[in-house]
């Protein structure tokens, strides 16, 4: 007696976001704790956070990561020195802010601008633009 078996293969899609190491800078802490969920649902493995430019510093200097998201705005105190410091190591970021692209500095607005409240959607929409070679 022979039997019939269905084979079913599973098919996994691989996101490009899969794996990638993330450092998260923001300092708002539920902000930072939904971020890093957005993340981690979208494949990512947050590798640090960081609360001000001094901790994101250290973080970049102990560690190597993929992308960064980076809050505009720390208590007052402009995150842009982390991105020139991620710019010099070739570590692609994306700003989040509630000021749009105004509340990045000029040299910077060709990085991607996520909109604070953000969602999954537009996040993965703002990382996939920053891994996008530049042309």
């Amino acid at each position: 007696m022979t039997s019939n078996f269905l084979s079913i293969e599973k098919v996994w899609i691989v996101s490009p976001l899969r794996n990638l190491r993330i450092l998260v800078v923001e300092d708002e802490g539920l902000v930072a704790m939904l971020a890093e969920d957005m993340l981690t649902d979208l494949g990512c493995e947050v590798r640090a956070s960081a609360a001000s430019v001094m901790q994101a510093m250290r973080a970049i200097k102990a560690a190597t990561f993929d992308l960064a998201l980076l809050d505009v705005n720390l208590r007052g105190e402009s995150v842009f020195p982390v991105a020139e410091a991620l710019e010099q190591l070739g570590v692609p970021f994306v700003f989040a802010t509630g000021y749009g692209t105004q509340g990045v500095r000029e040299d910077l607005r060709d990085h991607p601008v996520v909109s604070k409240p953000f969602g999954p959607d537009q996040l993965k929409q703002a990382l996939m633009l920053a891994l996008e070679p530049a042309v």
